[in-house]
């Protein structure tokens, strides 16, 4: 290991991580090297994302500046023009988010590469706007999104403007291997810009992206916009200032933003974990609503590609709505919206994920429109979408259960600013008419069903042999008491029915197991709707992630606090036993 660490401390830009390693090193500190060097940040469909540190196994300035060079080589030699089209990057308010971003442009430029570098944080849809607007061959987020604050990122979008997906992503990281191992080179911005390689961009661009929004025929909206009192939380992100202009621009007044978490700030002093989905990372924002007796407290995550909204039930009282619920409601929304367009398409199509709920495919039905359904992530919903849409068959909506959303084409992956202005405009007109968001869902459910949802984790002993493959050997035939009625393995590709007939799945390979179970006799002699179990391991930690969906028809005598209370118990009993059985 002594001549790895002298490579590295050869190579290494940063005195900083220099510093760092030779104090472990001083200090012995043999099991902390050897995670730091026992393998490189592995490159992925997400890029890359880790800890901040020395070391190939963290994320720091030399990984940064191996990763741009082997990207760069990779764009060079398979788009066309890539030097010429340039590359979009821009970075969240993490500690290290800025040095990334300028070591990444620095790379490329050197390079020969054209770089559209935005002037200061930028929330990450922005970032992904410019591809399109600049016909630009990729594009690049420095950013961890809600990771906690030692965390740092290097987000990759295509030339088509949604994340890289495979073969891309093995071809960029054996790029990469080569680019480790040889001399690097960078370029001074300022002799960049001075050979007419750096382009700054700065609020004319940033007007552009909210222009291209606020024109999208889908957030056209004639509601009294004025009237909805809201409260807003950037969470310590970059959000604030896209999202306080773009509903003033929207005709919403009456916006509060939290000012202890309006500015970036990457140690995130007022969160424990900036996920909006994590138990107290909503309070503060929960608690000016309640000062505010707003009608929505409302939430992006640090980089404002996810949307997270708390809803008034009655005075003095927020409740979350979970990723489905806000899914399921803009996608109702939208749906009535693209329809009542004068010459618009009877088709259109909206999409959400393996693991989110299968009430959108009801709607979709419902409405006539033609829905898709992909692998878990942003990457394959935008890249489906692209090739499913068409003039006859626009894309209108596609959403993931955790906070993602996308609405129209004008960004090609989950944007959290746009989806807050819309849900706002739905609000308005509910509010407008003398309902709530509680309303038009409760409406909803007794069209379609009730669907509850729920995600449980289970810790596994690093030790045990592969959860799936144990799964696929001894298939149960029974889930809490009620029978599978069909197994999806996304794995093998096949889809399995009880009656032993077999259907092929045409979605890339993923180690996922979906169960869907018969109804069981609830108190009454109710029959409730069919189940469905979702089982993967995760790709970063020995656990198995577990996913459940139960439906149930709601009674017309029945309250909708009585009918949820119902299927909450329902959902709790088959995690429990489900949970049991593993």
């Amino acid at each position: 290991m002594i001549e790895q660490l002298n490579q590295w401390l050869e190579r290494d830009p940063d005195p900083g991580t220099k510093e760092e390693l030779n104090q472990l090193i001083s200090e012995n500190q043999q099991e902390e090297l050897a995670d730091r060097f026992k393998s490189r940040l592995e490159f992925g469909t997400a890029g890359l994302r880790g800890k901040v540190g020395c070391g190939p196994n963290r994320m720091n300035r030399l990984v940064i500046q191996e990763t741009a060079t082997g990207l760069g080589h990779y764009l060079i030699a398979n788009v066309e023009r890539a030097k010429e089209r340039g590359v979009v990057i821009g970075y969240d308010g993490r500690l290290d988010s800025k040095t990334f971003a300028c070591d990444t442009a620095s790379v490329l430029t050197a390079l020969g590469m054209k770089v559209y570098l935005t002037d200061k944080v930028t929330p990450t849809p922005v970032v992904a706007f410019g591809i399109h607007q600049f016909n630009a061959a990729a594009g690049i987020v420095v950013t961890a999104s809600h990771n906690p604050p030692e965390y740092n990122g290097f987000k990759v979008y295509w030339e088509n403007g949604a994340q890289i997906i495979p073969p891309h992503d093995q071809g960029i990281a054996a790029a990469i291997e080569r680019a480790a191992v040889e001399p690097l080179s960078v370029l001074p911005l300022a002799q960049a810009e001075a050979q007419q390689l750096l382009v700054w961009l700065s609020d004319d661009y940033y007007r552009d992206y909210q222009n291209a929004i606020a024109q999208q025929p889908l957030l056209q909206a004639d509601v009294a916009a004025e009237n909805l009192v809201m409260t807003y939380t950037a969470m310590h992100g970059v959000g604030a200032p896209f999202a306080e202009a773009m509903l003033q621009s929207a005709g919403f007044t009456q916006v509060y933003s939290v000012a202890e978490q309006r500015e970036p700030d990457g140690h995130f002093p007022t969160v424990n974990f900036p996920n909006p989905e994590e138990p107290g990372a909503m309070d503060l924002v929960v608690k000016l609503a309640l000062d505010k007796q707003a009608d929505l407290a409302c939430a992006n995550d640090p980089d404002a590609d996810r949307f997270a909204v708390a809803a008034r039930t009655k005075p003095g009282e927020y409740q979350m709505l979970s990723g489905d619920q806000v899914g399921v409601l803009l996608a109702d929304y939208v749906l009535q919206k693209h329809q009542a367009q004068p010459g618009a398409s009877r088709d259109a199509l909206i999409g959400n994920t393996i693991v989110s709920s299968g009430l959108l495919e009801k709607i979709a039905g419902q409405a006539g429109v033609t829905y898709f359904k992909t692998l878990t992530g942003f990457k394959w919903l935008t890249n489906v979408a692209m090739e499913k849409e068409s003039e006859q068959k626009p894309f209108l909506f596609a959403y993931e259960e955790a906070l993602g959303y996308t609405i129209g084409n004008q960004v090609r992956d989950k944007d959290g600013l746009s989806a807050l202005v819309v849900f706002a405009q739905m609000a308005a007109a509910l509010k407008q008419s003398g309902q709530t968001v509680w309303d038009r869902l409760e409406q909803i459910y007794r069209q379609h069903g009730l669907y509850v949802t729920a995600q449980k984790s289970l810790a596994l002993s690093p030790d045990m042999p592969p959860v799936g493959d144990v799964l696929r050997t001894n298939p149960p035939a029974m889930i809490a008491g009620r029978k599978v009625l069909m197994t999806e393995d996304y794995k093998t590709a096949v889809r399995r029915f009880a009656d032993g007939r077999t259907e092929a799945i045409d979605l890339p390979v993923s180690d996922v197991l979906v169960y869907h179970l018969e109804g069981g006799h609830l108190e009454g002699g109710h029959l409730e709707d069919q189940g469905r179990v979702i089982v993967r391991p995760s790709g970063t930690e020995p656990k198995l992630k577990c996913y459940y969906e139960l439906a149930t028809t709601m009674h017309d005598d029945e309250s909708f606090g009585d009918a949820q209370r119902r299927a909450d118990e329902q959902m709790t009993m088959l995690i429990s036993e489900h949970q049991h059985c593993l």
